[in-house]
């Protein structure tokens, strides 16, 4: 309100209407700074500490409990209508789902988000959280998902082509015209998803594109790409890697020294010729590592620019997902050759800095360990956008969280009615293991990427697993209603088989002498003793109580007896529990 004292001259109430309006300006200018900052403050984002990156949700740490859906299950409003109460059902509190670019501008420059809207509601319904994935120039290493108004105009929107010459189904990352075709949509979907979602925050996270890169060839062989690969190396990548030398991938820290540590000359002259591999898929030859190096900068730059115009209009965490080195496919073109892969995870953080983390998609589950460390190098939090479903994938997810300190964990299929990859819906496994790691998530964020938090796991052929942690040693071993009858003479139990199950345990150092471990799925004898390093002669329980939920409370029952005769807790099949166990030594 403006207030003018009666009897002012002219002067002096032009005057003191000039200071009152000032003063109202700077409170209104206050008002939005505080509300913008706010807003900001309440994002969904990435923060790290202590050297791991947390998600933070409505303010909180936030582990994503998660499963993706078929790549066309989010394309019928209706189709989804009854999966949503589904997915709650089944434990999830994150779906991951595509958003694809034909479907939203299907005649360029007009834009329909009825299927959008529909996606947020139907989580935002069931109280779940959504990860979007933008389905734009890259799936699966293919175009197959631009607007038709792209696929027919070729001379506009460039082509890849393989060392052969032939046109491959994948537009060029040279071609400018698809960048800015791209970069627009995705930030028209972004504008919208803040409109309608932008108080509510169900979205909050974003893929941006999927599985990118370049199959069947180790490189762009069009002539826009052959012209980029004759030409010096950008300084903005060779600088970034002269910053980081210390921290790079050691493959290419190795191949850019054996080459002299170059900072300038063309792509073979900074990182070498290499050999080439002599392909057998496709009957052709497969790149080295500079055409992949060559091919990540590329692409990166091109998903780094998508990702940044979406960004700037509405500013949520961002990733990219890898198709990964598959056990017979190891040179690139086999997969697609310039995707976010740890080989290559230094280009891209040049390239895309807009880019938060980089995801990974494991099918080659033989290699789990393997490919969970090597997404876990250089700070990059584990973070699995698909994997199988099953008995085994369960297990694996409490692994996930326990040895790797994932941030998210999503089966692909996860609503069981695509063509592949198809969840058995009367699994519920799954639903068991989220039910399980949603209860004790604080106990889990709180230890994350410290010494006191790590996990055992069984495969189909282990036997047992030990770990040591502290003053003891914890063991997991198989346990069934077969073996229960065979060590007991067939006092106690049914006969059959033994469970072979895969199996997942996490384990919590509390203190000293106590340990929080949770798990299941396959058949498992939990027991506790003493560590190499324990000077103590011996060590026993003091007390195991199993741990349930109810409405979120906590409930314990202590176990004593019978029922830890054999040697300490016992988790049927099929079962995932909690247990609390205090020792003593003496």
């Amino acid at each position: 309100m403006l207030l003018a004292v009666k009897g002012m001259n002219d002067r002096d109430l032009i005057n003191t209407i000039k200071y009152q309006m000032k003063n109202l300006l700077l409170i209104l200018a206050f008002i939005v700074a505080g509300n913008i900052y706010s807003q900001k403050q309440n994002m969904p984002r990435l923060e790290k500490s202590n050297g791991q990156t947390n998600l933070i949700v409505d303010n909180k740490p936030y582990l994503m409990f998660a499963g993706e859906l078929h790549n066309s299950s989010a394309g019928s409003a209706r189709y989804m209508r009854p999966i949503w109460n589904q997915l709650r059902n089944n434990n999830l509190n994150t779906v991951i789902a595509p958003v694809s670019w034909e479907l939203i501008e299907p005649v360029e420059g007009k834009f329909d988000f009825s299927l959008v809207d529909s996606m947020i509601l139907g989580a935002r319904k069931e109280n779940l959280k959504l990860a979007v994935i933008w389905f734009g120039t890259w799936k699966n290493a293919k175009s197959t998902y631009v607007p038709a108004w792209i696929k027919g105009n070729t001379t506009k929107y460039p082509l890849m082509e393989s060392q052969s010459g032939r046109l491959m189904n994948t537009l060029s990352s040279f071609g400018e015209n698809s960048l800015r075709a791209d970069a627009k949509a995705f930030a028209e979907l972004m504008a919208h998803i803040k409109k309608i979602d932008g108080k509510e925050r169900t979205v909050i996270m974003i893929q941006v594109q999927n599985e990118v890169g370049i199959l069947g060839s180790p490189r762009d062989y069009s002539a826009l790409a052959n012209k980029a690969f004759a030409e010096q190396v950008p300084s903005e990548l060779m600088e970034y890697l002269n910053k980081n030398k210390s921290t790079l991938y050691p493959g290419l820290l190795k191949q850019w020294e054996a080459n002299g540590y170059k900072m300038n000359g063309t792509w073979e002259e900074v990182f070498g010729k290499g050999e080439k591999y002599k392909g057998t898929e496709w009957k052709t030859n497969y790149g080295n590592y500079t055409e992949e190096i060559f091919m990540a900068w590329n692409t990166a730059k091109y998903v780094g620019q998508v990702a940044k115009k979406g960004k700037d209009v509405y500013g949520l965490p961002m990733f990219a997902n890898a198709w990964i080195k598959q056990p017979r496919s190891t040179n690139p073109g086999k997969y697609p050759s310039g995707g976010p892969l740890p080989q290559v995870i230094d280009v891209w953080r040049a390239a895309a800095p807009a880019i938060d983390l980089m995801a990974v998609d494991i099918y080659a589950v033989e290699e789990f360990d393997w490919v969970c460390k090597e997404f876990s190098l250089s700070q990059n939090p584990l973070f699995i956008a698909e994997t199988t479903t099953g008995l085994a994938s369960s297990a694996r997810a409490i692994y996930a969280f326990g040895k790797y300190n994932a941030l998210c964990y999503s089966p692909f299929g996860v609503e069981g009615r695509g063509l592949f990859n198809t969840a058995d819906l009367n699994d519920v496994s799954l639903r068991n293991v989220y039910g399980c790691l949603r209860n004790i998530a604080p106990e889990i964020i709180k230890n994350r990427g410290t010494e006191n938090m790590t996990a055992l796991y069984l495969g189909e052929g282990d036997k047992e697993s030990t770990i040591e942690m502290g003053d003891y040693a914890i063991n997991i071993s198989r346990f069934s209603s077969a073996g229960l009858f065979k060590m007991t003479g067939g006092r106690f139990g049914v006969a059959g088989e033994d469970d072979k199950s895969p199996a997942g345990l996490i384990v919590i150092k509390v203190s000293k002498d106590e340990f929080l471990v949770a798990g299941g799925v396959g058949g498992i004898q939990i027991a506790v003793g003493t560590s190499k390093s324990n000077k103590a002669l011996y060590s026993d329980y003091a007390s195991i109580d199993e741990i349930t939920f109810e409405k979120d409370q906590m409930k314990t029952h202590r176990l004593n007896g019978d029922e830890i005769a054999l040697g300490g807790a016992i988790i049927r099949p099929g079962e995932v529990k909690v247990f609390r166990i205090k020792m003593y030594t003496y």
